[in-house]
C-alpha cells in the first residue's frame, strides 16, 4: 500500500507540472489566424472509421463543387488524409498515429469523419489527442430550432476537465480508481472570450456560464469566477449561472428553453448537454461540430462510428447530414460565409421544405450518395 501511494504521488506531481508547462504556454499563446488574408488554405480530408469514410466521401463532393473557382486556381487545396482507422490505431498503440498526425499538422483545417475509442485498454480517444496536440480549445456547435423559437450556440471548452487527464488516473485493483479534472486560469479565459465576443459579435443579450460550482468548488468554481470576469468587459451582455443538472431540465421546458442564446461550459458538460440539444433539433446526426483553436481547426460529425452498421452491411444508408453541416462550419471559418450560406440554405431546402429524398438511416430511405446528389442539385 506505501508503495502504491508513494508511486502515485509521484504520478501525480508529474501530471502537475505538465498542466502548470501548459498553462504558461496558453499565456503566452499568439492571436488567431486571419483566414481572409490568407494566399492558400489547405483543407485536410480525414475519413476515419466506421461510417466515417462514407460520409466524408460524399461531403468532399459538396466542397469540390463549392471551392471548383478555388481549387482550380490553387487558393484552395483539399488533401486526403488515410491512416486515422481503428486498426492501425490499435496495431501501433497510438491514438493518432506519428506519420499521420505530421499530415495533419501539415494542413490549416480537418474536416474529420468520427473515430472509434474502444472501451476500457489505455488507448485514449483520438479526438481528445487531436484536440491537444492542436490545441484546439474551443468546441463550438450550433442548434436551432426556429418554429420553436431555439437558436442556441454552445461554447465548450475542449482541452481541460476531466477530459485532458482521462486515461491517466490512478488505480488500485480491488481497492479504488481515481481519475482528475484540469481547470487553468487561462484555459477558461480563453474559452469565455470566445463565447461572449460572439454573442458581441452577433447581437446576443445573454450567456449562460453552466457549470456544478456548489459542489466542484474548486475546478467548477474556479470556471465560473473567471468567466465572470471575462463577462465584466461585456456590460451589454447579461451573464447567468446555471447548474449543469437544472440546464439539462431547461433545455426541454418548451416555456423556458428559448431565453437560451449562448451557452459556456466545462468539457465533460459541454458534451453531454450539446448532444441533448441536437436530439432536440431532430437527432445527434442533424449537428455539426466545431473544434477551433487559434492556429488549428477541425470539424466533424458529432456522432459516432456506428460500427454496426458496416457489420449490417448498411454503411452506404448512413446519414452524412451531421458532417454536411460540419463542412457548412468550416467554410464560415475560412471566410468563406456566402458558400456556407448556400450550403446551410440547400440543406435546408433538402431536409425542411421538400424533402424529395428522404434520410432514414437504414435501407428503407436514401442512400448517403443519394442524399448528397440531391444536395448537390441545389447548390
Amino acid at each position: 500500500m506505501e508503495d502504491f501511494v508513494r508511486a502515485s504521488c509521484a504520478h501525480f506531481e508529474a501530471l502537475l507540472r505538465e498542466q502548470l508547462q501548459r498553462q504558461q504556454r496558453m499565456e503566452q499563446a499568439g492571436k488567431a489566424r486571419d483566414f481572409a488574408a490568407a494566399e492558400k488554405i489547405v483543407i485536410g480530408v480525414v475519413g476515419g472509421d466506421g461510417i466515417g469514410p462514407i460520409i466524408v466521401r460524399q461531403a468532399r463532393r459538396v466542397l469540390e463543387k463549392l471551392l471548383e473557382e478555388e481549387l482550380a486556381s490553387g487558393r484552395v487545396e483539399l488533401r486526403n488524409i488515410d491512416g486515422l482507422t481503428l486498426e492501425r490505431r490499435l496495431a501501433c498503440g497510438r491514438a493518432v498515429p506519428e506519420d499521420v498526425l505530421r499530415e495533419i499538422k501539415a494542413c490549416d483545417v480537418l474536416l474529420k469523419g468520427p473515430t472509434t475509442t474502444p472501451k476500457g485498454g489505455t488507448l485514449e480517444s483520438a479526438n481528445v489527442t487531436l484536440r491537444r496536440e492542436l490545441d484546439l480549445f474551443a468546441n463550438v456547435r450550433p442548434v436551432s430550432v426556429p418554429e420553436q423559437g431555439i437558436d442556441w450556440i454552445f461554447f465548450r471548452e475542449n482541452t481541460e476537465g476531466e477530459y485532458a487527464l482521462g486515461s491517466r488516473g490512478i488505480e488500485l485493483p480491488g481497492a479504488l480508481s481515481m481519475d482528475f479534472k484540469v481547470t487553468t486560469d487561462a484555459g477558461t479565459r480563453r474559452i469565455a472570450r470566445a463565447a461572449f465576443d460572439y454573442a458581441r459579435q452577433n447581437g446576443k443579450k445573454s450567456v449562460a456560464i453552466v457549470t456544478k460550482a456548489n459542489i466542484m468548488k474548486k475546478t467548477d468554481g474556479m470556471f465560473s469566477r473567471i468567466a465572470h470576469e471575462v463577462a465584466a468587459d461585456y456590460p451589454e451582455i447579461t451573464a447567468e449561472d446555471w447548474y449543469i443538472d437544472i440546464m439539462t431540465a431547461n433545455l426541454v421546458n418548451e416555456a423556458l428553453r428559448s431565453q437560451f442564446q449562448v451557452f459556456l461550459l466545462p468539457n465533460l458538460y459541454g458534451d453531454i448537454i450539446t448532444d441533448e440539444a441536437a436530439q432536440i433539433q431532430g437527432g445527434v446526426g442533424t449537428a455539426g461540430s466545431a473544434n477551433i483553436g487559434a492556429e488549428y481547426a477541425m470539424f466533424e460529425a458529432i456522432h459516432g462510428s456506428a460500427p454496426r452498421k458496416i457489420e449490417r452491411g448498411e454503411g452506404d444508408w448512413a446519414d452524412p447530414t451531421s458532417i454536411l453541416r460540419a463542412a457548412e462550419l468550416l467554410l464560415r471559418h475560412i471566410a468563406m460565409a456566402d458558400k456556407a450560406e448556400k450550403l446551410g440554405e440547400a440543406l435546408r431546402v433538402c431536409t425542411e421544405t421538400e424533402r424529395r429524398v428522404v434520410m432514414t438511416g437504414h435501407r428503407d430511405g436514401a442512400t448517403c450518395k443519394e442524399f448528397v446528389d440531391y444536395v448537390l442539385e441545389k447548390l
